[in-house]
């Protein structure tokens, strides 16, 4: 009794994610990542294999070349590019739900592919399945969620789909180093059939059916998601709000959505903000330093274990992600940023002297420091420019143009996935990892300076008025 006395105060607050409020958009928000979750763990797990594929204790019986171990890691990029735009096109007219039933699809081919392999085409086809499954799941489910979250807590559960997928990431690593190639596969793919079977247990957005006319749908949605009884009165008035706030930004769109909703003022801002971010995102080389972490270490001539230092660095994008979910909703997005950029341009400076003067001297008493360096690298990156990107992404645009941008730019974000994936071994192999890692430094503290001066606070701000 004393037990559940302490703990009623901590239900009753609103911004509990356990609260009677907000308890179903919370469930709901995992069960969807379920989707990313097992992304994560496919791009995790496929790390060490690829390394692996070009040795002689391959699990494979054809040889794999460094040319086709380029186009396996690469290929993820253009069939996210696939997955942004099907989802994208497909999410306003077939509705959200639909788009997640599907993105179980690829993900399953994956696997299959990865367990009946022949030849590297099989590879090629599974990444790029691979690659559609996250590409859908960063265009639909920043949508999803948002759609559903209260304002006070939607920063959090906006997060929670970086936590998944590098919390995949790390299960992927410890799953690809202790399980042997074709044991894991059958296992896995039960995920993506749970998570089509999860998505009969809730609604479609009231957002999507307000905008489709089913209103009867709609607030029995809202009535889901919110967790209120038919009889309240004050939630009757919620819904007549948010329909009629959807509804008239409906009819101003279809009278007045032009190309001119694409150049005003707030537009190139947003348009500005969200390039910046893509650009921090991508150029600092949070996801080529994850992709190509073996090789990375190696170079850096650390004294460590690499399957150690790559689990420890996994733990860390977890801890990055989950104190974003802690801290986003409560200090505001800017702020994490700002830490966050200018935190990783200092650690990349930092790796690139130390692999610099290691180069020249023996540095081997602190053969240690490579890992500690990354370590807070990786975490200052999954607090702000990784653990923030999306749920910044879907507030920055203006309501009316909102849908298309977010999608456009999750297109240009995949795509740069692709090309950064392709350039960063070349540059190493060029200008060394030195210089490499320099360059991604000031490209990062450039971002910060624009952070800085330019990047709006959104915390609180409905999607109405972001």
């Amino acid at each position: 009794m004393t037990f559940n006395l302490r703990l009623a105060p901590l239900f009753d607050d609103p911004s509990c994610l356990l609260s009677a409020r907000n308890r179903y958009q919370f469930l709901v928000t995992l069960l969807v990542n379920i989707a990313t979750f097992s992304h994560g763990l496919g791009v995790g797990w496929m790390s060490p294999v690829m390394r692996d594929l070009q040795t002689a204790q391959s699990p494979l019986d054809f040889a794999v070349l460094v040319q086709e171990i380029s186009w396996i890691g690469s290929l993820v990029g253009i069939g996210s590019v696939m997955g942004n735009l099907l989802a994208g096109t497909l999410q306003d007219r077939i509705g959200r739900k639909m788009v997640m039933f599907g993105i179980a699809i690829p993900y399953s081919i994956f696997w299959c592919l990865i367990y009946f392999v022949q030849s590297v085409e099989y590879l090629y086809v599974g990444r790029l399945m691979a690659g559609m499954t996250g590409g859908a799941c960063y265009v639909v489910l920043p949508t999803f969620i948002s759609e559903i979250a209260d304002t006070h807590i939607r920063g959090r559960l906006g997060s929670m789909i970086l936590l998944s997928v590098n919390t995949g990431v790390l299960t992927g690593y410890i799953i690809s180093t202790t399980v042997s190639y074709f044991t894991a596969p059958p296992f896995i793919i039960a995920l993506p059939v749970c998570y089509f079977i999860c998505n009969f247990l809730f609604p479609e957005t009231p957002h999507h059916l307000i905008r489709k006319g089913k209103f009867a749908a709609a607030e029995k949605s809202f009535r889901f998601y919110k967790n209120i009884k038919s009889e309240d009165i004050k939630a009757v008035r919620e819904f007549e709000e948010l329909k009629s706030a959807l509804t008239k930004a409906q009819a101003e769109s279809d009278m007045s959505f032009n190309y001119r909703d694409f150049i005003t003022r707030p537009a190139f801002k947003a348009y500005a903000s969200a390039l910046t971010l893509l650009i921090c995102n991508q150029f600092s080389g949070s996801f080529c330093i994850t992709t190509y972490l073996s090789d990375i270490f190696a170079a850096s001539h650390t004294t460590l274990d690499v399957g150690m230092c790559t689990i420890v660095i996994g733990v860390l994008q977890i801890v990055g992600n989950y104190v974003t979910t802690l801290l986003c909703d409560k200090y505001g997005r800017r702020i994490l940023m700002l830490i966050s950029t200018s935190g990783a341009a200092v650690c990349l400076a930092t790796f690139g002297c130390f692999t610099f003067f290691a180069s020249r001297n023996d540095l081997s008493l602190v053969g240690w420091l490579p890992l500690v360096i990354l370590s807070f690298y990786v975490f200052l990156c999954n607090i702000g420019m990784v653990g923030c990107l999306f749920v910044v992404l879907v507030e920055l645009f203006p309501a009316k143009i909102r849908s298309a941008c977010v999608s456009t730019f999750v297109v240009i974000l995949s795509s740069t996935v692709f090309l950064t994936l392709k350039i960063f071994p070349i540059c190493v192999a060029v200008w060394g990892i030195s210089v490499t890692m320099w360059c991604c430094s000031v490209i990062t503290f450039s971002c910060f300076l624009y952070f800085s001066f330019y990047l709006e606070e959104t915390r609180g701000k409905s999607l109405l008025e972001a």
